[in-house]
């Protein structure tokens, strides 16, 4: 029973890796075209934070132009074709999210510098480093790809040596809104966490919402609560934008390298430290004009 088990692991974990590969040498064979653009990152509306990462839902030129940075390994040999030739006949824009330093995009980004290298327009917009190892949080000081290949970068980590670009999410239209601060601590738990139900039971006298709702349920959350406790990234970056104080339990690298540094602690102490957090004034206006500066440099560079 437990050689099947082996085995039942090993074959999809062949499988996938041969669809990538083929998906990888369809694209550096074709010739590469800039035919319109397509705006590539994580298109998943379970994960509301990636889904709103996208340039593409903020401006005109962008919209219905997006591409799910996932479909390359997708079982569906259409799809992968599909996603070949998108990638192949059009200018990229690349993010937002956490798509640097972190092996599950590995394969996409290497494949986006080499193409950049051989001169194809590919802008990276906001994406950010996303490592694991718990050894280098706070640590990191490069990405595993080379940012100086593209023509155009911007990160949203902010002590990197690249143009700072925080997520282009803050052009959301939500945070215009007014919210009145009815609760002392919310919780937003991620989308891993919210199916831990001792967790989620043992926090049960805050009130919470999860990053696999919606924007408007996180958002609300966030504004009637003058704290926010989190372990997602967005969740974070959402409340620090609305000028409420944030504690965030990191998962990984990504945490430590907001511009405006949230608390940083555990779901086990987060409570011992919560009259360490402070709010943060102006950020949101900041952010979307970097973001809108950016866009400007981005038609610039594509046209």
């Amino acid at each position: 029973m437990a050689i099947k088990k082996i085995i039942g692991s090993v074959f999809p974990m062949l499988d996938s890796a041969r669809r990538k590969e083929y998906v990888v040498q369809k694209v550096l064979d074709k010739k590469q075209q800039h035919n319109d653009i397509r705006n590539v990152h994580v298109v998943n509306p379970t994960n509301v934070g990636d889904y709103y990462s996208g340039p593409h839902h903020y401006f005109d030129t962008l919209k219905g132009k997006s591409l799910h940075l996932s479909d390359f390994r997708v079982v569906s040999k259409s799809k992968r074709d599909a996603w070949a030739d998108a990638i192949s006949e059009n200018a990229l824009i690349v993010g937002g999210g956490g798509l640097l330093n972190i092996r599950h995009f590995k394969m996409q980004m290497e494949l986006f510098q080499t193409l950049a290298e051989r001169g194809k327009k590919i802008v990276i917009w906001g994406a950010g480093h996303n490592e694991t190892n718990r050894a280098l949080w706070g640590k990191v000081n490069s990405y595993y790809i080379d940012m100086s290949a593209f023509g155009l970068a911007g990160t949203r980590d902010y002590s990197m040596k690249n143009l700072y670009v925080p997520c282009v999410s803050c052009l959301h239209t939500i945070f215009d809104r007014d919210f009145n601060i009815t609760h002392d601590v919310g919780v937003i738990f991620n989308h891993n966490s919210i199916k831990d139900q001792n967790l989620v039971s043992s926090l049960s006298k805050y009130p919470s919402t999860s990053n696999t709702s919606s924007i408007e349920a996180m958002v609300e959350m966030i504004g009637k609560c003058e704290t926010i406790v989190s372990n997602s990234y967005h969740a974070i970056y959402w409340a620090t934008l609305l000028g409420r104080k944030t504690v965030a339990i990191p998962t990984t690298s990504k945490f430590f390298d907001l511009k405006h540094q949230p608390i940083i602690s555990t779901f086990d102490n987060f409570e011992a430290d919560l009259k360490k957090a402070v709010s943060y004034s102006g950020v949101l206006e900041e952010s979307r004009e970097i973001n809108r500066d950016f866009y400007q440099k981005t038609m610039d560079y594509l046209s």
